[in-house]
């Protein structure tokens, strides 16, 4: 299967997670174009001063790969900087948050949420 750019929903999920702004969710794939356990598989993209919102992931895990800009990542509190290249993983019962804290451009990352 392959799938062009021009065949992906994109969406705009205001203030997710209770975050800040907008994030803009391009579906690589949807649900129904995959067999595993994913939730999602997906680029998100966070305009400055936008973020998703702290949130708990039970039963799931989440992995972020960094395209483009640079990330301010939550990690069960413990806060760093992410930039292109970088990916994290938010393992099942652990909490994580996103937010684009730059004035200098656009944040994308590619998602992967998997149910356990």
């Amino acid at each position: 299967m392959i799938k062009r750019s021009n065949e992906m929903t994109t969406t705009v999920k205001a203030n997710m997670r209770g975050g800040d702004g907008s994030a803009l969710i391009t579906d690589v794939l949807s649900r129904d174009e995959y067999q595993g356990n994913a939730r999602l598989v997906a680029v998100i993209t966070l305009e400055p001063g936008c973020s998703i919102g702290e949130h708990i992931h039970e039963n799931e895990e989440e992995i972020f790969y960094i395209i483009e800009g640079r990330a301010t990542y939550d990690d069960n509190g413990t806060q760093t900087v992410l930039e292109a290249g970088d990916s994290c993983i938010c393992h099942a019962g652990q909490k994580h948050s996103l937010a684009n804290r730059e004035n200098s451009g656009v944040l994308r990352v590619f998602a992967v949420i998997m149910t356990l």
